[in-house]
């Protein structure tokens, strides 16, 4: 029995400096791997930006990391390779701005630059998540005020930045709560493009030109001015001494059948323009539409019963 005992005691033993043996190498490894970076913590300051304005991000690293070297770094949308394009310090503090313009839609990430030698390559892996950056496209277009008598071909130029081809463009007129295209076209390789449409009904058109935006670029839009087209019609004048049918009396006061009171409408005749505003009924002569009043008639040198262009 003693004799057991004793063997029994010994195997124990034998098996806990085995345990040791195995577990001491072990806890060494731990010890010595290297411990991974902690994320770099940073905040976009907007996601949307104008071309050419600077993506902004505010960041934070370990106090430990201060005099570290970090990047900006850039992926466009249409690539996958990342571009280095700013570098700061960090603060004794731990925190960090970096700014650069962007040109281009796509992703910004920050990380610990290589260039530091021994001690940022080993913090290397710090990096924060790559965040998206839609940068909007700029447009260039002359606005022109046109007056079109009759109906005429309108072209409008410009110029989309980033200056590239193949990039579709559009022409379009206010209407009512809507924007209605009126013409579509493309941008040649140095960015310039040309838009035509053929004005023909009478009135006043506010134009803009639109980008709808692509991979690359985020939409954008510029005013292109207005065009007002007139018709020919024929109007008498008369003296509103008395009262008018709409109840007051305009400066510029013109009388038509079917245009609501209040009504603006361009007139112009030998060279002149004004516009005159409905406030009153008339003419009830046939193929007459306007009866201009005296200060209408006299602004526009306008006599007797004749021709008159006019907006409406």
């Amino acid at each position: 029995m003693k004799r057991r005992a004793i063997l029994r005691e010994s195997r124990l033993m034998q098996a806990a400096v085995g345990v040791t043996v195995i577990a001491a190498p072990t806890s060494a490894a731990l010890a010595d791997a290297p411990q991974a970076a902690a994320p770099l913590q940073t905040h976009v300051k907007s996601h949307r930006l104008r071309y050419g304005q600077a993506v902004v991000l505010d960041g934070r690293a370990p106090a430990s990391d201060a005099g570290q070297t970090v990047e900006l770094a850039f992926a466009s949308s249409a690539s996958t390779s990342w571009q280095a394009i700013a570098f700061t310090q960090i603060a004794p503090g731990g925190g960090f701005r970096l700014s650069a313009p962007l040109s281009t839609s796509g992703s910004v990430k920050v990380s610990i630059s290589a260039a530091g030698g021994a001690a940022a390559s080993a913090a290397a892996s710090a990096s924060s998540p790559p965040q998206r950056v839609a940068v909007a496209a700029s447009l260039r277009v002359r606005r022109h005020a046109r007056e079109l008598f009759g109906p005429r071909r309108i072209e409008v130029q410009g110029v989309l930045l980033p200056r590239s081809g193949r990039h579709r463009v559009l022409l379009q007129t206010r209407s009512g709560r809507r924007w209605r295209t009126l013409a579509r076209g493309y941008t040649r390789s140095n960015g310039r493009f040309a838009l035509r449409y053929f004005a023909v009904a009478a009135g006043n058109e506010r134009l803009r030109v639109r980008f709808p935006g692509d991979r690359s670029n985020a939409a954008v839009t510029a005013p292109a001015g207005r065009v007002t087209v007139f018709h020919p019609s024929v109007a008498s004048w008369y003296y509103d001494g008395g009262t008018t049918a709409c109840g007051f009396h305009a400066q510029y006061g013109v009388a038509n059948l079917s245009l609501p009171c209040g009504a603006r409408v361009q007139l112009s005749y030998g060279g002149r323009t004004v516009t005159a505003v409905v406030d009153d009924r008339g003419p009830y002569v046939g193929g007459r539409e306007w009866d201009l009043n005296q200060n209408t008639a006299a602004a526009l040198g306008f006599g007797g019963v004749g021709t008159v262009w006019s907006s409406r």
